[in-house]
């Protein structure tokens, strides 16, 4: 749920008062998909990401909730998981009537149980996480058999550079999963609002 834009880009670290950034959050044309064609953008980007059947999707970091909306307007039962009250106060009206939960806890542990799901759906959460390969594990034993990992990630800022490389990433889930597939976001400047220049990517993982 990370603000990754260039002149934002310390929202990203660890630390943050997410509970005050909630207000503004949607304000970032990524992140409250406002905007019909961004919007349009990133379902399209979702529905091929996502299985076709309806499926159990788990959101990890899900802010106020735009992509577990549109997993949920595509027939997938959702589950969002944020630390900040504010966010799942904001993503819980967003899902309001539909087939949903949204949760307070941590990213890498989420309070999820015995539940298992099909997918693992991480947008700009792994890279601020102290422990990644830890979190990866842990959410790969909350995956079903054949569940799959979407992870949309990247490196932002040329100063200070922060983020994952793709690289690194996938090392990381090479020993988790049987079959990696890497697409390139930074060129779709729809997604973004704007043309970026930096690394992004998004990452499906099958298990």
């Amino acid at each position: 749920m990370t603000n990754t834009s260039d002149d934002t880009v310390a929202a990203g670290v660890p630390g943050v008062d997410w509970d005050a950034e909630a207000d503004a959050f949607d304000d970032e044309p990524d992140h409250g998909l406002r905007d019909p064609g961004i919007r349009a953008a990133w379902a399209d980007r979702l529905r091929s990401w996502l299985p076709e059947r309806p499926a159990d999707v788990l959101d990890l970091g899900c802010g106020t909730g735009s992509l577990s909306l549109l997993a949920a307007e595509q027939g997938h039962r959702v589950t969002g998981v944020d630390s900040s009250p504010a966010m799942v106060e904001r993503a819980r009206a967003k899902l309001a009537g539909r087939d949903a939960v949204i949760l307070r806890g941590q990213a890498a542990t989420p309070p999820v149980g015995e539940q298992r799901f099909d997918v693992v759906l991480v947008r700009h959460v792994l890279w601020t996480l102290p422990e990644p390969a830890r979190a990866l594990r842990h959410w790969r034993d909350l995956l079903r058999p054949g569940g799959r990992f979407v992870l949309v990630e990247g490196v932002w800022g040329t100063v200070h550079p922060v983020g994952i490389p793709v690289g690194r990433l996938a090392t990381l889930l090479a020993p988790l999963t049987s079959d990696v597939r890497v697409e390139r976001l930074s060129g779709d400047s729809v997604l973004w609002g704007k043309p970026v220049e930096d690394e992004r990517y998004a990452v499906v993982a099958m298990v």
